[in-house]
């Protein structure tokens, strides 16, 4: 552990997995933070450090008060290597099931806190000089405290990996969203679905949210994931001991803190489909979905997430819901109209790191346009 003391604040460096015993502090923050990232959450973080958390620290910034007070959590990997060069960088924190990579920053002194991280990684001689933010908001508080401060210090910058992906922000029209958003021959077409898979036993929506309650919907859902494409293809969840550990424990714990729950459409008490809903503050996120693939003619998962979506909008405390789903997504983009702007954002503030930063923009952009090729090629390819 290392710390450096500024006027104001006292920032040190630690490993991601030495921090529960500042878990009630850091709990805390991630309540009032300027953006919530659920992801960032202790219940969620502790569980995944096992696996994820090789060469993850994260840079915490505390208050000079008495008693301190937690006011900036930046998780990150120092990462020796890029691209194939030795090329130092110090990568914010992310990995397949945590999509979202937004730092946890008081809201009332964000600049003066990101400020205080960006000296600390000048002056400790362990840390990178560059710095990759990815799956980092392109827009809001955060994003502008960030702009803010490289502008006041001649820093630089650049943004990579521009994508959108569905979101929910009902606003005013909560009561008609999907009304709205989902067109009449659609809806007409879904509830026809639904009817028909109502003849094959009757339809029930399920919420789980205590911890009992949701430890045995995600042995459902568990069980769904692996029956469908995912279990063939090995990436579900119950095919990795540890890795259905990680996820089971993690929504078990936020369930305890009334921050996860699991919705299934049940047909005859039997789940068709579950989704799993974590919540940070006003925030919510439509984290896993499954479903009974035998039924996929009756579109269980957009059945769900309908359901789903009336069941949030129908939460006055929530202000939006991140899908977490990939861009232009065949199913959710057609009922969530709004979108949630991201990007990879590589920063550089350090004085002799000009150089750095000219190179790893060139291999990030080299890297993303073999990407766009390899795809192209593969669409070419693919049988019509």
């Amino acid at each position: 552990m290392h710390g450096t003391i500024h006027t104001a604040f006292r920032v040190e460096w630690r490993p991601i997995n030495a921090l529960e015993s500042d878990a009630a502090e850091w709990r805390m923050l991630a309540g009032r933070a300027v953006e919530a990232n659920v992801f960032y959450e202790p219940s969620f973080v502790l569980p995944a450090a096992g696996v994820f958390g090789c060469n993850v620290g994260a840079g915490l910034v505390w208050s000079r008060t008495a008693p301190e007070r937690l006011l900036g959590m930046f998780p990150a990997r120092i990462e020796r290597r890029r691209y194939g060069l030795a090329l130092p960088l110090l990568v914010g924190w992310t990995h397949p099931y945590a999509p979202l990579g937004t730092p946890l920053v008081d809201p009332d002194c964000s600049e003066a806190v990101i400020a205080a991280w960006v000296d600390h990684i000048e002056r400790d001689p362990r840390l990178p000089k560059l710095m990759l933010l990815p799956y980092l908001p392109a827009h809001g508080p955060l994003a502008s405290a960030i702009n803010a401060l490289i502008a006041r210090r001649g820093g630089r910058s650049a943004m990579f990996a521009r994508h959108a992906r569905a979101l929910l922000v009902a606003g005013s029209t909560r009561e008609n969203y999907l009304e709205q958003s989902v067109d009449r021959k659609k809806r007409k077409d879904l509830r026809r679905q639904r009817n028909r898979l109502a003849e094959s036993g009757s339809l029930s929506t399920d919420v789980a949210s205590t911890p009992g309650a949701v430890a045995a919907a995600m042995s459902e859902f568990f069980s769904l994931e692996a029956r469908g494409w995912k279990g063939l293809a090995g990436t579900a969840a119950r095919c990795d001991g540890e890795i259905a550990g990680i996820v089971g424990g993690a929504v078990i714990a936020l369930a305890g803190e009334g921050k996860a729950r699991v919705v299934r459409l049940c047909m005859g008490g039997q789940a068709v489909a579950a989704l799993v809903i974590l919540r940070s503050g006003t925030s919510a996120w439509c984290w896993k979905i499954a479903y009974d693939e035998d039924y996929a003619r009756f579109s269980p998962g957009v059945q769900i997430v309908l359901d789903a979506t009336r069941m949030l909008l129908g939460d006055a405390g929530l202000e939006r819901t991140d899908s977490c789903a990939t861009p232009d997504h065949p199913m959710i983009d057609h009922i969530w109209r709004e979108r949630l702007p991201l990007c990879d954002h590589l920063i550089s503030f350090g004085r002799g790191s000009a150089l750095k930063f000219e190179l790893a923009c060139r291999l990030k952009g080299a890297r993303r346009a073999g990407f766009q090729i390899a795809k192209a090629a593969r669409d070419l390819l693919r049988p019509r």
